[in-house]
Protein backbone atom coordinates (compact mmCIF):
# COMPACT_ATOMS: atom_id res chain seq x y z
CA UNK A 1 0.00 0.00 0.00
CA UNK A 2 1.38 3.48 -0.20
CA UNK A 3 2.13 6.33 2.13
CA UNK A 4 -0.38 8.75 3.25
CA UNK A 5 -1.21 11.46 0.50
CA UNK A 6 0.85 13.97 2.88
CA UNK A 7 4.13 11.67 3.72
CA UNK A 8 6.25 13.85 5.73
CA UNK A 9 9.72 13.71 4.55
CA UNK A 10 12.24 15.10 7.07
CA UNK A 11 14.51 18.20 6.37
CA UNK A 12 18.07 17.18 6.07
CA UNK A 13 16.99 13.64 4.07
CA UNK A 14 17.54 14.67 0.65
CA UNK A 15 20.11 17.38 0.13
CA UNK A 16 18.60 18.81 -3.12
CA UNK A 17 22.06 21.08 -4.52
CA UNK A 18 24.03 17.69 -3.91
CA UNK A 19 22.23 14.79 -4.72
CA UNK A 20 21.67 16.98 -7.89
CA UNK A 21 25.17 17.76 -8.44
CA UNK A 22 26.05 13.99 -8.38
CA UNK A 23 23.20 12.82 -10.40
CA UNK A 24 24.73 15.13 -13.28
CA UNK A 25 21.99 18.02 -12.85
CA UNK A 26 20.37 18.96 -16.25
CA UNK A 27 21.29 15.91 -18.16
CA UNK A 28 19.16 13.88 -16.01
CA UNK A 29 16.15 14.90 -17.47
CA UNK A 30 17.69 15.51 -20.98
CA UNK A 31 18.83 11.16 -20.45
CA UNK A 32 15.23 10.46 -19.20
CA UNK A 33 15.27 8.68 -22.96
CA UNK A 34 18.46 8.23 -23.54
CA UNK A 35 19.39 4.53 -24.91
CA UNK A 36 22.98 4.34 -23.26
CA UNK A 37 24.71 3.48 -26.47
CA UNK A 38 27.88 4.90 -26.91
CA UNK A 39 27.68 5.35 -30.36
CA UNK A 40 27.93 9.46 -31.25
CA UNK A 41 25.63 9.18 -34.35
CA UNK A 42 23.19 7.23 -32.04
CA UNK A 43 23.46 9.80 -28.83
CA UNK A 44 22.41 12.11 -31.72
CA UNK A 45 19.16 10.28 -33.01
CA UNK A 46 18.86 9.62 -29.39
CA UNK A 47 18.50 13.33 -28.80
CA UNK A 48 16.34 13.99 -31.35
CA UNK A 49 13.77 11.48 -30.25
CA UNK A 50 13.73 13.05 -27.19
CA UNK A 51 12.99 16.82 -28.44
CA UNK A 52 10.67 14.64 -30.42
CA UNK A 53 9.28 12.73 -27.58
CA UNK A 54 8.96 15.77 -25.31
CA UNK A 55 7.07 17.81 -28.10
CA UNK A 56 4.01 14.91 -28.16
CA UNK A 57 4.07 14.67 -24.58
CA UNK A 58 4.65 19.01 -23.88
CA UNK A 59 2.97 20.02 -20.76
CA UNK A 60 0.07 22.81 -21.22
CA UNK A 61 1.30 24.99 -19.14
CA UNK A 62 4.51 26.38 -21.12
CA UNK A 63 1.98 27.04 -23.86
CA UNK A 64 -0.14 29.01 -21.75
CA UNK A 65 2.13 30.96 -20.27
CA UNK A 66 3.92 32.55 -23.80
CA UNK A 67 0.52 33.33 -24.81
CA UNK A 68 0.35 35.36 -22.01
CA UNK A 69 -3.44 33.08 -20.24
CA UNK A 70 -0.93 32.34 -17.42
CA UNK A 71 -0.56 35.75 -16.48
CA UNK A 72 -3.87 36.34 -16.62
CA UNK A 73 -5.33 33.63 -14.63
CA UNK A 74 -2.67 34.83 -11.65
CA UNK A 75 -4.43 37.92 -11.79
CA UNK A 76 -7.70 36.38 -11.36
CA UNK A 77 -6.40 34.02 -8.37
CA UNK A 78 -4.76 37.09 -6.92
CA UNK A 79 -8.39 38.55 -7.23
CA UNK A 80 -10.01 35.53 -5.60
CA UNK A 81 -6.90 35.91 -2.47
CA UNK A 82 -8.19 39.35 -1.13
CA UNK A 83 -11.11 39.26 0.10
CA UNK A 84 -10.05 35.26 0.80
CA UNK A 85 -12.35 33.22 -1.52
CA UNK A 86 -10.21 30.12 -2.74
CA UNK A 87 -11.56 27.77 -0.87
CA UNK A 88 -15.38 26.35 -0.48
CA UNK A 89 -15.04 28.11 3.23
CA UNK A 90 -15.22 31.66 1.62
CA UNK A 91 -13.03 33.01 4.57
CA UNK A 92 -13.36 36.60 2.99
CA UNK A 93 -9.82 37.17 5.11
CA UNK A 94 -8.05 40.28 4.33
CA UNK A 95 -4.77 38.33 3.90
CA UNK A 96 -2.58 40.44 1.83
CA UNK A 97 -3.04 43.10 4.78
CA UNK A 98 -2.15 40.02 7.24
CA UNK A 99 -5.15 39.00 8.50
CA UNK A 100 -4.81 35.10 8.10
CA UNK A 101 -8.02 33.12 6.85
CA UNK A 102 -9.58 29.68 8.37
CA UNK A 103 -6.22 27.99 6.64
CA UNK A 104 -4.21 30.39 9.51
CA UNK A 105 -2.55 31.99 6.50
CA UNK A 106 -2.27 35.44 5.83
CA UNK A 107 0.36 37.21 3.50
CA UNK A 108 2.95 34.64 3.57
CA UNK A 109 3.53 30.97 2.56
CA UNK A 110 5.56 28.23 3.98
CA UNK A 111 7.28 25.43 3.01
CA UNK A 112 7.36 22.67 5.06
CA UNK A 113 9.88 20.53 3.05
CA UNK A 114 10.26 19.15 -0.78
CA UNK A 115 12.44 16.66 -2.91
CA UNK A 116 11.89 13.57 -4.72
CA UNK A 117 8.77 11.49 -3.35
CA UNK A 118 8.10 7.95 -3.16
CA UNK A 119 4.70 8.13 -1.70
CA UNK A 120 3.03 8.02 -4.88
CA UNK A 121 1.59 5.66 -7.35
CA UNK A 122 3.97 4.04 -8.99
CA UNK A 123 3.08 5.78 -12.91
CA UNK A 124 3.80 9.04 -10.99
CA UNK A 125 7.02 7.89 -9.12
CA UNK A 126 8.81 6.55 -11.53
CA UNK A 127 11.71 5.48 -10.63
CA UNK A 128 13.55 8.75 -9.69
CA UNK A 129 10.59 10.21 -7.87
CA UNK A 130 8.03 12.97 -8.02
CA UNK A 131 9.74 16.27 -7.03
CA UNK A 132 7.10 17.06 -4.08
CA UNK A 133 6.35 20.72 -2.89
CA UNK A 134 5.15 20.17 1.13
CA UNK A 135 3.25 23.74 1.35
CA UNK A 136 2.50 24.64 5.29
CA UNK A 137 -1.17 24.94 7.05
CA UNK A 138 -4.04 23.56 5.36
CA UNK A 139 -7.86 24.58 4.33
CA UNK A 140 -9.60 21.13 5.64
CA UNK A 141 -7.76 20.85 9.04
CA UNK A 142 -8.68 17.51 10.00
CA UNK A 143 -9.00 15.63 13.26
CA UNK A 144 -7.61 12.88 12.30
CA UNK A 145 -4.58 14.78 10.82
CA UNK A 146 -1.45 12.67 10.14
CA UNK A 147 0.71 15.16 9.35
CA UNK A 148 -0.76 17.51 11.88
CA UNK A 149 2.07 19.45 12.71
CA UNK A 150 2.51 20.75 9.36
CA UNK A 151 -1.32 21.28 8.72
CA UNK A 152 -2.14 22.69 11.49
CA UNK A 153 0.67 23.80 13.54
CA UNK A 154 2.37 25.21 10.73
CA UNK A 155 5.49 24.46 11.01
CA UNK A 156 7.81 25.32 8.01
CA UNK A 157 9.95 27.96 6.17
CA UNK A 158 8.41 31.01 5.00
CA UNK A 159 9.44 31.22 1.28
CA UNK A 160 9.75 33.45 -1.86
CA UNK A 161 8.24 33.08 -5.54
CA UNK A 162 11.71 32.87 -6.61
CA UNK A 163 12.60 30.20 -3.75
CA UNK A 164 9.57 28.13 -4.98
CA UNK A 165 10.55 28.51 -8.45
CA UNK A 166 14.33 27.34 -7.54
CA UNK A 167 12.81 24.14 -5.85
CA UNK A 168 10.45 23.41 -8.47
CA UNK A 169 14.03 23.66 -11.01
CA UNK A 170 16.04 21.93 -8.72
CA UNK A 171 14.54 19.03 -8.71
CA UNK A 172 13.87 18.60 -12.28
CA UNK A 173 17.45 18.92 -12.40
CA UNK A 174 17.50 15.57 -10.23
CA UNK A 175 15.82 13.55 -12.57
CA UNK A 176 12.14 13.79 -11.13
CA UNK A 177 9.40 12.77 -13.12
CA UNK A 178 7.29 15.27 -11.91
CA UNK A 179 6.94 18.08 -9.81
CA UNK A 180 4.14 18.77 -7.37
CA UNK A 181 2.04 20.90 -5.25
CA UNK A 182 0.96 18.90 -1.38
CA UNK A 183 -1.94 20.71 0.19
CA UNK A 184 -2.44 23.79 -2.16
CA UNK A 185 -5.70 25.04 -2.18
CA UNK A 186 -4.83 27.67 -0.10
CA UNK A 187 -1.79 28.96 -1.41
CA UNK A 188 -2.45 28.86 -5.63
CA UNK A 189 -1.95 32.35 -6.82
CA UNK A 190 1.28 32.14 -4.74
CA UNK A 191 1.82 28.84 -6.60
CA UNK A 192 1.12 30.05 -10.14
CA UNK A 193 3.60 32.94 -9.59
CA UNK A 194 6.44 30.53 -8.70
CA UNK A 195 5.79 27.93 -11.59
CA UNK A 196 5.97 31.16 -14.18
CA UNK A 197 9.35 32.20 -12.50
CA UNK A 198 10.22 28.10 -12.83
CA UNK A 199 8.95 27.96 -16.82
CA UNK A 200 11.55 31.10 -17.59
CA UNK A 201 13.74 28.73 -16.31
CA UNK A 202 13.30 26.11 -18.57
CA UNK A 203 10.81 23.92 -16.12
CA UNK A 204 8.87 21.54 -18.64
CA UNK A 205 8.17 18.07 -16.32
CA UNK A 206 4.52 17.72 -15.56
CA UNK A 207 2.39 19.69 -12.65
CA UNK A 208 0.91 17.40 -10.51
CA UNK A 209 -1.88 19.01 -8.22
CA UNK A 210 -2.31 17.29 -4.71
CA UNK A 211 -5.18 18.17 -2.62
CA UNK A 212 -7.77 17.14 0.25
CA UNK A 213 -10.61 17.80 -2.28
CA UNK A 214 -12.06 20.55 -0.85
CA UNK A 215 -11.74 22.59 -3.86
CA UNK A 216 -13.46 25.87 -5.35
CA UNK A 217 -15.01 25.58 -9.00
CA UNK A 218 -14.23 28.91 -9.72
CA UNK A 219 -10.45 28.43 -9.09
CA UNK A 220 -10.37 24.68 -10.75
CA UNK A 221 -11.38 26.51 -14.00
CA UNK A 222 -8.62 29.01 -13.78
CA UNK A 223 -6.20 25.96 -13.40
CA UNK A 224 -7.47 24.15 -16.65
CA UNK A 225 -4.26 23.50 -18.78
CA UNK A 226 -2.37 24.78 -16.16
CA UNK A 227 -2.00 21.16 -13.68
CA UNK A 228 -1.46 17.79 -15.47
CA UNK A 229 -2.27 15.25 -13.03
CA UNK A 230 -4.87 15.33 -10.47
CA UNK A 231 -4.69 13.64 -7.39
CA UNK A 232 -7.48 14.46 -5.06
CA UNK A 233 -8.68 12.57 -1.90
CA UNK A 234 -12.22 12.13 -1.35
CA UNK A 235 -12.42 11.36 2.31
CA UNK A 236 -16.07 11.10 3.21
CA UNK A 237 -19.42 10.61 1.60
CA UNK A 238 -21.66 11.49 4.56
CA UNK A 239 -22.22 15.22 5.21
CA UNK A 240 -22.76 15.14 8.93
CA UNK A 241 -19.42 12.37 9.75
CA UNK A 242 -17.68 15.55 7.41
CA UNK A 243 -19.08 18.06 9.42
CA UNK A 244 -17.45 16.18 12.33
CA UNK A 245 -14.44 15.54 11.36
CA UNK A 246 -13.41 19.16 9.31
CA UNK A 247 -13.46 21.77 11.53
CA UNK A 248 -17.12 22.19 10.51
CA UNK A 249 -16.99 21.86 6.60
CA UNK A 250 -20.65 19.80 6.10
CA UNK A 251 -20.05 20.80 2.29
CA UNK A 252 -17.06 18.92 2.04
CA UNK A 253 -18.90 16.00 0.17
CA UNK A 254 -20.99 18.10 -2.60
CA UNK A 255 -17.64 20.63 -3.45
CA UNK A 256 -16.00 17.95 -3.34
CA UNK A 257 -17.81 15.61 -5.67
CA UNK A 258 -18.09 18.48 -7.91
CA UNK A 259 -14.37 19.32 -7.54
CA UNK A 260 -13.18 15.80 -8.92
CA UNK A 261 -15.79 15.84 -11.60
CA UNK A 262 -14.32 18.66 -13.63
CA UNK A 263 -10.50 17.41 -12.91
CA UNK A 264 -12.05 15.07 -14.57
CA UNK A 265 -13.61 16.93 -17.14
CA UNK A 266 -10.16 18.74 -17.95
CA UNK A 267 -7.45 15.97 -18.24
CA UNK A 268 -9.06 12.87 -18.38
CA UNK A 269 -8.32 9.47 -17.45
CA UNK A 270 -4.55 9.05 -16.54
CA UNK A 271 -2.80 8.48 -19.37
CA UNK A 272 1.19 7.11 -19.02
CA UNK A 273 3.88 6.85 -21.82
CA UNK A 274 6.57 4.52 -21.11
CA UNK A 275 5.31 3.48 -17.52
CA UNK A 276 5.15 7.65 -16.95
CA UNK A 277 1.86 9.47 -16.01
CA UNK A 278 1.62 12.35 -18.44
CA UNK A 279 -1.83 13.66 -17.63
CA UNK A 280 -4.87 12.62 -15.45
CA UNK A 281 -6.57 11.73 -12.63
CA UNK A 282 -5.93 9.39 -9.51
CA UNK A 283 -8.56 9.69 -6.80
CA UNK A 284 -7.46 8.82 -3.00
CA UNK A 285 -9.74 7.27 -0.75
CA UNK A 286 -8.58 6.46 3.04
CA UNK A 287 -10.34 4.41 4.79
CA UNK A 288 -11.07 4.81 8.05
CA UNK A 289 -12.39 2.40 11.09
CA UNK A 290 -16.11 1.09 10.74
CA UNK A 291 -16.35 2.98 7.16
CA UNK A 292 -17.08 6.27 8.31
CA UNK A 293 -15.53 7.20 4.85
CA UNK A 294 -17.74 5.78 2.81
CA UNK A 295 -15.99 3.36 0.80
CA UNK A 296 -18.52 1.62 -0.55
CA UNK A 297 -20.48 4.78 -1.45
CA UNK A 298 -17.37 5.99 -2.89
CA UNK A 299 -16.48 3.38 -5.33
CA UNK A 300 -20.43 3.50 -6.69
CA UNK A 301 -19.64 7.22 -7.38
CA UNK A 302 -16.96 6.64 -9.13
CA UNK A 303 -17.98 3.79 -11.47
CA UNK A 304 -21.43 6.12 -11.95
CA UNK A 305 -19.90 9.40 -12.52
CA UNK A 306 -16.24 9.08 -13.55
CA UNK A 307 -16.07 5.55 -15.24
CA UNK A 308 -14.85 1.84 -13.88
CA UNK A 309 -11.37 2.71 -15.39
CA UNK A 310 -10.63 5.22 -13.18
CA UNK A 311 -7.36 4.92 -10.63
CA UNK A 312 -8.46 4.69 -7.53
CA UNK A 313 -6.26 4.26 -4.62
CA UNK A 314 -7.67 2.71 -1.56
CA UNK A 315 -5.41 3.24 1.15
CA UNK A 316 -5.38 1.64 4.31
CA UNK A 317 -2.88 2.94 6.74
CA UNK A 318 -4.80 4.94 9.07
CA UNK A 319 -4.06 5.33 12.66
CA UNK A 320 -4.51 7.49 15.09
CA UNK A 321 -3.04 11.24 15.67
CA UNK A 322 -3.58 14.86 16.47
CA UNK A 323 -7.21 14.59 18.23
CA UNK A 324 -8.32 11.10 16.94
CA UNK A 325 -8.24 9.57 20.89
CA UNK A 326 -11.27 12.10 21.45
CA UNK A 327 -13.74 11.09 18.22
CA UNK A 328 -14.48 7.12 18.69
CA UNK A 329 -14.11 5.29 16.62
CA UNK A 330 -10.76 7.48 14.94
CA UNK A 331 -9.09 6.28 18.27
CA UNK A 332 -7.96 3.44 16.60
CA UNK A 333 -6.74 2.06 13.80
CA UNK A 334 -8.11 0.31 10.56
CA UNK A 335 -8.67 -3.81 10.82
CA UNK A 336 -7.22 -6.08 8.38
CA UNK A 337 -10.94 -7.00 7.73
CA UNK A 338 -12.31 -3.32 7.47
CA UNK A 339 -9.45 -2.97 4.77
CA UNK A 340 -10.42 -5.85 2.93
CA UNK A 341 -14.22 -4.97 2.75
CA UNK A 342 -13.52 -1.87 1.30
CA UNK A 343 -11.45 -3.62 -1.31
CA UNK A 344 -14.41 -6.16 -2.18
CA UNK A 345 -16.73 -3.28 -2.25
CA UNK A 346 -14.65 -1.61 -5.17
CA UNK A 347 -14.52 -5.08 -7.06
CA UNK A 348 -18.08 -5.43 -6.63
CA UNK A 349 -19.35 -1.73 -8.16
CA UNK A 350 -17.30 -2.59 -11.22
CA UNK A 351 -13.94 -0.71 -10.68
CA UNK A 352 -11.47 -2.22 -12.50
CA UNK A 353 -8.28 0.37 -12.03
CA UNK A 354 -7.65 0.30 -8.27
CA UNK A 355 -4.98 -0.60 -5.46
Amino acid sequence: MDLPRRKFIKKGLVAIGTAAAALGGAGIVRNLFASGTADEANRQKTGEQNENMREVNRVRYIDLERSGELERREQALWALYDPCRLCPRLCGANRAAGEPGACSVAAHFKVSSFGPDFGNEPPIRGTRGSGSVFLSNCNLLCVFCQNWQINHRGDGDVTTHRGLADMLLNMQRMGCHSVSFITPTHLVPHLIKGLRIAIAGGLHVPLCYNTGGYESLEVLRLLDGVVDIYQPDFKFQDSNIAARFTHGAPDYVSHTAAAIKEMHRQVGPLHIVDGLAQHGLVVRHLVLPENLGGADVLVRWIVDELGPDTPVNIMGQYWPAFRANEFPPLDRRVREREFAQAMRWARAAGLQNFH
